[in-house]
């Protein structure tokens, strides 16, 4: 047995077959729900994979899951897994233009789509021929029936291997998607718990079974964002990997979320940053005050950093819940956790693993204490980016006989080996020669009392070359908010030349639907306005 998902999962279907793997709650208030064992989802996701390939599907080829958060979502991965067919996910938010790249990038040649986007789907496939076999999930009439879909319950797959590629497209916060390319055996030490960043690691394949059939349960899993982000996915698997119970909704609900939390006595959620966790603090302080969350233990946040204000805020209502403001990407899994003492003023501090450091981006060569450079990670990292030689040749780099990836974050490291997170390297401000970080004044901006979200960008200025730009949200009820203000809350934690000099009131601040920040938007409304 190798470290390929697909094994790894069938090995803990064997140990905890009636055990219950997957609860799918449909809201908002139908009351209709899916449940799950182990054998239920590992036979639904037989029939998929054997449906895939009595089409006439080759292994690795790519299939497209371009989905909303349900149970078919996990089972078409894990049966194109089985399959030995690298699934690939979708970012549902895509118009076309952006659907036809992905697609061509990706070399699609299947997809499981949600019939809400069959109009999408048919505009865009007489622009993709390699798409040739189609299984829809729920109304519609293109392609073939999710439910349909015909195929042995039976495992009786091809030998698997532990370099079976698995895909995660990553849009990161500007530009069009890539495909990072993982081993499965890398990922999963990396991204899925594998390397057991609050435990003791896998030391051999057959060790996940045994550690379920030694009684590892009793531990429910909600990943809250959508699973075509990769954080989501990988918690689903965490949580598969280890004979959990994983929870679901089709999309994000505070409300609904809390409701579940009480219902399903869920122990560990996961969600991406500010954009997630205000919302549920807002119902938690609102219309869900006194939801009884006493089963949750850990909440934590991984690809966008949570803000003080709002950490200090969960605190306050849940006290016995740890907060995680994890450090992570599509391009390295799991880096690091902040510490408590991160914050405006000293910055997103993060205790990161021993395969992470930061280098400098032109030697790679570690930096010293102070000095700014990118944070690298070494060993378990993925191939690189698929379809793309001339960016993976920027970002991977092979150092004293191991290889590593150079990440986009630019950071310092202190005398004790504590991370300190600038930001971005491709949002970087340039005004007057001084570097500013977007996340770092964002912090600043949220810490405000009246502000309930916000956005940095930079602008085009004569004099500077570039300005800081706030973008901000208020909170509902607050007053008017004035740049002076603005300033004069900023000047308390930031450098003057760090401070916005132009303040942009918007209704609402446009995020990915998993709470990444959409900079684009940011930089044109912020322009706009500058134009007026």
């Amino acid at each position: 047995m190798e470290y390929n998902l697909a094994d790894l999962f069938e090995s803990v279907v064997d140990a905890a077959a009636d055990r219950e793997a997957l609860v799918y709650v449909d809201h908002p208030g139908t009351g209709a729900e899916l449940r799950l064992t182990y054998a239920e989802l590992d036979a639904a996701a037989n029939r998929i994979g054997h449906h895939l390939l009595d089409r006439g599907f080759r292994p690795g080829e790519h299939v497209g899951l371009h989905l909303y958060n349900g149970v078919e979502y996990l089972q078409a991965a894990l049966g194109c897994l089985k399959a030995r067919l690298v699934p690939v996910n979708v970012n549902y938010r895509y118009v076309e233009d952006e659907l036809v790249y992905l697609y061509r990038d990706a070399d699609l040649v299947g997809l499981v789509f949600d019939g809400e986007f069959e109009d999408r789907v048919r505009a865009v496939l007489p622009r993709v021929p390699g798409v040739r076999h189609l299984l829809r999930v729920g109304g519609g009439e293109a392609g073939v029936a999710f439910a349909d879909a015909e195929g042995s319950a039976e495992r009786g797959f091809p030998a698997r291997s532990a370099d079976d590629v698995f895909i995660i497209y990553t849009g990161g916060t500007t530009g069009m998607p890539k495909g990072v390319m993982w081993r499965q055996e890398d990922l999963f030490f990396s991204g899925m718990g594998g390397g057991a960043p609050t435990g003791e690691p896998v030391k051999k394949p057959e060790e996940l079974a045994e550690r379920v059939a030694a009684g590892g349960s009793g531990i429910t899993f909600f990943p809250t964002p959508p699973l075509m982000h990769g954080t989501s996915t990988l918690t689903a698997f965490i949580g598969f990997n280890y004979g959990q119970r994983v929870v679901l909704h089709r999309k994000f609900v505070p409300e609904e979320v809390l409701r579940t939390v009480a219902k399903e006595r869920v122990n560990a959620i996961s969600l991406v940053g500010d954009a997630m966790l205000r919302p549920l603090i807002d119902a938690l302080e609102g219309p869900l005050r006194g939801t009884d969350c006493s089963s949750l233990f850990s909440v934590s946040s991984s690809g966008a950093v949570l803000s003080d204000s709002v950490r200090r805020r969960f605190r306050e209502l849940l006290p016995n819940t740890m907060l995680l403001n994890n450090f992570g990407s599509s391009e390295s899994g799991f880096n690091g956790t902040a510490t408590d003492d991160s914050g405006p003023e000293r910055g997103f501090r993060v205790q990161v693993n021993s395969r992470t450091c930061v280098v400098d981006p032109a030697t790679h060569e570690p930096v010293a204490p102070g000095e700014v450079g990118r944070v690298a990670q070494r060993g378990h990292v993925p191939l690189g980016y698929y379809n793309d030689p001339a960016k993976t040749a920027e970002t991977f780099f092979a150092r004293d006989g191991e290889r590593w990836v150079l990440l986009g974050d630019m950071a310092t490291v202190d005398a004790d080996g504590v991370v300190v997170v600038l930001g971005r390297g491709s949002q970087c401000i340039n005004t007057g020669g001084e570097k500013v970080y977007p996340e770092e004044v964002e912090q600043a901006l949220k810490a405000h009392p009246d502000v309930y979200d916000a956005l940095v960008a930079g602008v085009p200025d004569a004099t500077w070359g570039s300005h800081v730009a706030a973008v901000v949200q208020l909170r509902s009820g607050a007053p008017a908010l004035t740049l002076d203000a603005v300033q004069a809350h900023c000047r308390g934690s930031l450098a003057g030349y760090k401070v916005p000099r132009q303040l942009v009131i918007a209704d609402t601040i446009r995020r990915s639907p998993s709470g990444k920040a959409d900079y684009r938007w940011a930089r044109e409304v912020a322009v706009e306005a500058d134009r007026r």
